[in-house]
Formats: C-alpha cells, structure tokens, sequence
C-alpha cells in the first residue's frame, strides 16, 4: 500500500519549501494548510515531479476541523511514512500589548495543532518503513526570549517533546528538531529581520537549502539541526551565558531595534511595525 509524508503549513513559505523538495526527491504527499488555494501547489507538484500530491485544506486552530481532518484519512485509508510539522504563528510584541485571541491562537497552532497531528497520523503510519517525523522549532526555543514569550516557550516545548518522542518511538522511527534563524518568508519577516540588523542577516537561513537539508538530515535520524554556521555557533557560545544574561541582552536588542526601525520610518514619512502588532507565520 502507498504510504504519504505528510506537511502542515504547505502554502507558507518554509512549508512550500519542504514540499517542493520533498517533491524533487520522489515522495508521495498529503499537504494541508488553511489557505483554499493549496490544491494549485498540490496540481503543480504533481505536474512537475510526477509524484501523487493530495491537498486538504484545514484550519489547524479548530479540534473539529482536525478531527474532520483525520477522519477523511481514515475514509480514504491513508498510511504515513513521515509527518513535517510546519505550521507554526508569532504575534511579536509586548505580552501585554497582544490580545487574548493572539495568546490563544498561538498556543492552537504551535502547540494543540502539532501535538494533535503527530499523535493521530502515528497511529496511521506504515509500519513497513522507518518514520521520520520533523518538528519545526526554532533558535528561540533554547531560551526565553521577551517580546517573544509566548512564541519562544511553545518552540521550547517542541523541542523537549522531540526529543522525548525521539526515544519513545525509536524502535520504529525518529524525531528531527529543526531549529532555524529568520527566514525571508513573509514581507512581515523581512521586516522582523531587517529590524534585528547585523545579527538578523548573519542568522538568516534560505528556506530551500533548509528544507532539502532538514530532509536529508532526518532520513538518518539526526536529533536536533540547526541550520547556518553563525546559529550553530550562536547556540554554542549561548550554552556557556548565564539564561538571565541572555534574556536581558535579547530584551535590550529588540527594544533597541525597534527604536531604529521606527526612527527610520519616521524619517521616510511612513508607519513604522512597532506602532501596531506584527504577525509572522514562522516556521
């Protein structure tokens, strides 16, 4: 029987990434995202690669549309051989200044949606080949980033869940923490990096090149990847920084940043990001 990688957030930009390449190296795929327009991606996948491309369309927040979700594999009998945990959102900010469908909504999408996804599409998975599942964290989940609170725990928690699960399941397959920098995905990203100047270049990855290699990296069952030699270096030193020292030091740049940012756009006669909130649907 056919067996799928699944990826979440196929539309976005990492997301796509991971299915272009995933297409390019021959495999099978069941997208999902809550954008309507997947199925263009999924048409052009299979047009292109020759590879069975399946598009369901889901809002990943909602219990009821995941359980729809699930039960449409069920129907159709599908089996998986790896799961690519995409999705992923950042309302960047005070925790004060977000709103409590911000908080939450971060909480559904990082957090409920991904443990739902892994837990239900392992119970679905070929048991005639070794499962890779990818969880996409992120640098800011090796330590607490202000401004970025509720985003970096919930990367945090992926982290450690990956690793646990890695154990768990290693009798039959594997688990992958992909820990990226910034990425140029979105405009709103772009933006986010450009605020962070030097540092948010150096540790800026290409979506692709990360993509292709996650994948290669998780066929072998690497543990944790960190992409970029400035991150792997970055994350080294970090290790040998007191966690207060860090987080003050984080605090102090973003704050420092978004003061450049909004001088700039003053002086350029346009609205500058620290005005109103940011969102960024990261990896």
């Amino acid at each position: 029987m056919k067996s799928y990688m699944m990826i979440t957030g196929a539309t976005g930009g990492l997301g796509g990434a991971f299915a272009v390449e995933a297409a390019r190296m021959g495999f099978d795929l069941v997208l999902t995202d809550v954008s309507p327009q997947g199925q263009t991606l999924a048409d052009r996948l299979t047009e292109k690669f020759g590879v069975e491309t399946r598009y369901f369309p889901c809002d990943l927040t909602s219990e009821p549309a995941r359980t729809e979700l699930f039960e449409a594999f069920r129907e159709q009998e599908l089996r998986f051989w790896s799961l690519v945990n995409v999705a992923g959102l950042d309302h960047e900010g005070a925790f004060l200044e977000k709103s409590r469908s911000q908080i939450l909504t971060i909480l559904k999408v990082n957090l409920l949606a991904n443990m739902d996804i892994s837990h239900e599409v392992l119970t679905m998975r070929d048991d005639s080949r070794k499962f890779r599942l990818i969880n996409t964290c992120s640098m800011a989940g090796f330590y607490p980033m202000p401004f970025k609170a509720t985003y970096a725990a919930t990367k945090r928690f992926l982290l450690d869940i990956s690793l646990a699960l890695n154990e768990e399941i290693r009798a039959f397959g594997s688990v992958t923490a992909l820990c990226p920098g910034g990425m140029p995905t979105t405009e709103e990203c772009m933006r986010a990096i450009f605020a962070q100047g030097f540092w948010g270049w150096a540790t800026t990855v290409d979506p692709y090149k990360v993509a292709r290699t996650t994948l290669q990296k998780a066929m072998k069952g690497r543990r944790i990847y960190i992409p970029g030699f400035t991150n792997k270096w970055l994350q080294a030193i970090s290790t040998c920084v007191p966690t207060i020292s860090k987080v003050r030091y984080v605090a102090a740049r973003w704050t420092k940043s978004q003061a450049d940012l909004a001088m700039r756009r003053l002086f350029a006669g346009r609205k500058s990001p620290a005005e109103g909130p940011l969102q960024q649907k990261i990896a």
